[in-house]
């Protein structure tokens, strides 16, 4: 036909077919996610991704069902790779609005696509979760629920970054990549559980609160399964950028380094003014750690769950590290079974992806107890303990004040450098508690006598005790902790290796 210009009817088409799928599912749910001010899968991405820069994979993928093809854009999931502050990442982004992101066999593959191409070429995976649980009727039947089975991938090595976001009703897959994943985060309103409300109120017969279930404050108070929750798409979003930057791209390559902000170190005079003297007055331990690192780098993970130990991320001297700190405001500082959980989990993160480890300690030791028993406490803190064994990583330990019993080795007691503050006080447990357990003397009964008896096995607890026999390296003002830190991983920088651990806890639990 004169007039038409090459491939005319393939370009027209082509175009049509793109429009469409990048339309999405849904019209009437693409409204009311702008109507509640929510992002939908798209806008997800370009929100999270550095402007222009993603590509996707999969856009024309839809329904293996002929009754669904065309209402299937994507089979209900985005995927293709983008950057973040200029390096590589994959993403996947359930798309609710098609058919609630159910999971079916093509966006099963495109999912194992995204997560091949990410381990083979060693750059992180982002997973936005919002979606509704399987897709019935594709996995009704024996074939149904075998296929899916052959989709489904539950090795997970760490070697790469994984962050889960929740933002939405997620059910099913959200709950297996969450789960699975490095760094999970939640937008408050959202839902997290392996099954909807609906289909768990049919399993046991009752009406169920999906705010119970599997809403924020259960997810990061409870059970701990969510590292942060915030108000909106956009806060979710943005934190997982800022995770990201502490993190390498993948597990054989070190954390990046970052300039160090003006004004970082100025509050280390005030720690003085921080930590009580009087050991039974309580402080909390995360104003010590905002002057010690660089300014502003403290990004807090898990702060909801087991609040008395404080774990994050931070920078001491451009450098990344993992920070493990026990925290006197919550329980004395007294660790209890999440707490060991909690500190196990970070372990494993940290020695998976090179960043050494700083233990900040002023602890009573173990919160004994029915509770702590019922909780399996002898099991977690040896969890904690073997962590710490096999992490390969540079261990470094500041001791401020109390650090008694078992709690000594589990927060820093066999670190590759300890530096005890001049306050620390080192022992089997509170001389106060000794005299009980030794003499059934009690402060209320006999004063003079207790603090005789107290007197006397407080001797030999002190800093220079426990450097006198080398078992700490160093006794110091606590003015110069952030400086000794800042040498110390600069002497125990793993040149030999590239700064590359050696991972033996790669394929530990996801949950324990």
């Amino acid at each position: 036909m004169r007039g038409m210009m090459p491939f005319e009817r393939e370009i027209a088409e082509h175009a049509r077919r793109r429009g469409k799928a990048l339309a999405m599912g849904s019209k009437r749910k693409l409204e009311e996610f702008a109507a509640a001010g929510l992002l939908n899968a798209r806008q997800r991405i370009a929100h999270l991704l550095d402007e222009g820069s993603f590509q996707e994979v999969g856009l024309f993928a839809v329904s293996e069902r002929a009754a669904d093809r065309d209402r299937s854009p994507g089979d209900g999931v985005v995927t293709g790779y983008g950057r973040i502050d200029g390096r590589e990442v994959g993403v996947v982004a359930y798309d609710f609005t098609t058919l609630g992101a159910s999971s079916a066999p093509v966006a099963s593959l495109k999912f194992q696509h995204v997560r091949k191409t990410t381990i083979a070429r060693g750059i992180p995976m982002v997973i936005l979760g919002e979606a509704g649980g399987a897709r019935i009727p594709d996995v009704m039947g024996a074939r149904g629920i075998a296929r899916t089975r052959s989709h489904q991938v539950y090795d997970r090595r760490r070697q790469t970054p994984w962050v889960t976001a929740i933002l939405g009703q997620s059910y099913g897959s959200p709950s297996w990549k969450a789960a699975m994943s490095d760094f999970v985060l939640m937008r408050k309103g959202a839902v997290l559980a392996v099954s909807s409300p609906k289909v768990t109120a049919v399993a046991i017969s009752e009406e169920v609160d999906p705010e119970e279930l599997g809403g924020w404050r259960m997810r990061t108070e409870v059970t701990g399964e969510v590292d942060q929750a915030y108000a909106t798409d956009q806060e979710v979003l943005g934190a997982i950028r800022r995770f990201l930057s502490y993190m390498p791209s993948n597990a054989n390559e070190p954390p990046p380094r970052a300039p160090v902000p003006p004004g970082s170190g100025e509050g280390m005079a005030r720690i003085l003014d921080i930590v009580p003297e009087q050991r039974e007055r309580v402080y909390d331990v995360r104003r010590v750690i905002e002057v010690v690192v660089d300014r502003d780098s403290f990004f807090p993970v898990k702060e909801r769950f087991a609040k008395v130990l404080t774990c994050g991320l931070a920078r001491i001297g451009g450098r990344t590290v993992g920070i493990i700190a026990s925290n006197p405001i919550f329980k004395g500082g007294a660790l209890d079974p999440q707490a060991c959980r909690k500190a196990t989990g970070f372990i494993v993160l940290c020695d998976s992806f090179n960043i050494p480890l700083v233990f900040l300690t002023d602890t009573p030791g173990f919160l004994v107890g029915v509770e702590g028993e019922r909780l399996g406490l002898a099991g977690q803190i040896m969890n904690f303990n073997h962590a710490l064994e096999m992490a390969t990583v540079p261990k470094l330990a500041v001791i401020m004040r109390k650090s008694y019993g078992q709690a000594y080795i589990n927060m820093g007691g066999t670190a590759d450098e300890i530096a005890a503050w001049y306050s620390a006080d080192v022992s089997f447990m509170d001389p106060a508690a000794a005299v009980n357990v030794l003499h059934g003397v009690r402060r209320q009964a006999d004063p003079e006598r207790f603090e005789a008896l107290r007197r006397e096995l407080a001797r030999d607890t002190g800093a220079y005790d426990l450097a006198a026999g080398f078992l700490a390296q160093d006794v110091i003002d606590p003015r110069e902790t952030r400086a000794w830190l800042i040498r110390m991983l600069a002497v125990h920088e793993s040149r030999a290796s590239g700064g590359i651990g050696r991972h033996h806890m790669a394929t530990w639990p996801y949950n324990f």
